[in-house]
């Protein structure tokens, strides 16, 4: 299988704190994989360095073959990765239908949408049940909602890779069996690689391929989920030595 990402030696420096500290990885073209840490272990901020937000200390990033880091983000973005955010960046004052409208037309530069381009927002808002609130204000809606929202509008600008930066957070047990199954039709269905930021670790346990974990900026561990679980390293770094 081949590689969608490759990341060499990342390292992020925040005025002589280290957030990222020589972290490197790959990622398989299809897969679904987790990235777990205790708070602060630099899971965000490798997430902001991979859709440019952040441009790293040092070390690099690949994209299919093509190195990403230092570029600007709306160029990643037309690249083929996309991204939801920790805490919801959805723009209020538009409607649903509006917001998924702009995915679209950022990434074809249109300024006015073609018949095509209202279809494909009508066909996400169905894979994502969203089409009961086409006409809501965004800010009117549950934060929950946002989120959803936010992955909508992330689809519409086609990626081939999506870092999804706890989507799950303030869903109540229903909501994330009905976004678990929304991630697998989107990975399995659609083809699109999925790189999941979470502390639920049933999320990470139940979707997720591999799971890689960081500990103070550094990978620590590597592996299925049922190797991380059992991994001695991993229990120490979010319980403590003593456990």
């Amino acid at each position: 299988m081949s590689h969608i990402l490759e990341v060499k030696n990342l390292r992020k420096e925040f005025g002589g704190v280290i957030a990222v500290d020589n972290a490197s990885f790959v990622v398989e073209q299809g897969t679904r994989l987790g990235i777990i840490g205790p708070n602060g272990a630099g899971k965000t901020t490798s997430f902001n360095m991979i859709s440019g937000s952040f441009k790293p200390t040092s070390g690099t990033i690949e994209f299919e073959g093509k190195k990403v880091s230092g570029l600007k983000p709306h160029k990643i973005s037309r690249m083929g990765i996309g991204r939801t955010f920790q805490i919801v960046r959805a723009f209020g004052e538009l409607s649903v239908y509006e917001h998924v409208l702009t995915g679209i037309m950022a990434h074809n530069l249109r300024f006015t949408p073609t018949a095509d381009q209202h279809h494909e927002v009508d066909r996400i808002l169905e894979l994502a049940k969203l089409q009961d609130f086409r006409d809501v204000t965004v800010k009117n809606l549950t934060i929950a909602s946002q989120k959803l929202i936010e992955l909508a509008t992330a689809l519409a600008t086609k990626p081939k890779l999506l870092l999804l930066d706890e989507l799950m957070a303030g869903l109540t047990f229903v909501e994330i069996d009905e976004t678990l199954k929304l991630l697998r039709k989107i990975n399995e269905e659609m083809g699109i690689t999925l790189i999941v930021v979470e502390h639920i670790m049933k999320v990470i346990m139940e979707l997720c391929k591999k799971i890689i974990v960081l500990n103070y900026g550094e990978k620590i561990a590597e592996g299925t989920p049922q190797e991380v679980a059992n991994s001695k390293t991993v229990i120490e770094a979010y319980l403590g030595e003593e456990a």
